[in-house]
């Protein structure tokens, strides 16, 4: 629910190692809301997120050091450079990293030579490569991605894919809202549909396929 307005219902879906689900639907039809809670960061009205047979909740900090979550927003500081960004954020998350690791990182998804230039200075395509960075350094299960693809041009498009493909290949997990179409290698993949409820409606419209 976002206050009185039913955004979804009745949505049901299962994630085993290698898979992938892709998240679609028009905006406003709750895909943020669904991938928020799924990281334990809303609460859903009623139903619940498991993770190997627990609820979330009862697994508190253990849960959130398995799962990366990119927002649609970068999360990144305009005044520190996309070095000091990826060691902050990847610190918080438990993953220390040196200089020299980060680096890798950044060059790896094309920001070499711009690593220490402060991220108020880069494209927005170039802030979206160095919040995917992340991806490369975190050593999580579950990635839970929100329009990681915004921005972004064909290059650096296939080159995401590839870093989620490589995960998925190691057994990791994904969950990826976004309009494009993708191409990811998966051991199973998923196509999740969020229709918007109408006014007044109660109809279970969460349409798997």
């Amino acid at each position: 629910m976002r206050g009185e307005r039913l955004l979804f219902s009745d949505v049901s879906f299962t994630l085993n190692p290698g898979g992938f689900i892709q998240l679609t639907g028009p905006n406003g039809s709750g895909k943020t809301s669904l991938l928020r809670i799924v990281c334990g960061l809303m609460m859903p009205e009623r139903g619940e997120v498991s993770w190997q047979g627990a609820h979330i909740r009862s697994l508190g900090e253990e849960y959130s050091r398995i799962i990366t979550y990119l927002g649609h927003r970068n999360a990144v500081k305009e005044e520190l450079s996309s070095l000091e960004n990826l060691r902050i954020s990847s610190g918080l998350a438990g993953c220390e990293l040196t200089s020299a690791q980060a680096k890798q990182a950044l060059s790896r998804v094309g920001l070499s030579g711009r690593e220490n230039l402060p991220a108020r200075f880069l494209s927005e395509g170039q802030r979206r490569r160095s919040a995917v960075a992340r991806l490369i350094t975190c050593n999580t299960a579950l990635w839970i991605l929100d329009e990681v693809l915004a921005s972004l041009d064909h290059a650096a498009t296939a080159l995401i894919e590839s870093i989620i493909g490589e995960h998925l290949s190691k057994g990791g997990m994904a969950i990826v809202a976004t309009h494009q179409e993708l191409h990811i290698p998966a051991s199973s993949f998923q196509r999740l549909e969020l229709e918007p409820v109408a006014a007044g409606s109660s109809a279970p419209l969460g349409l798997p396929s």
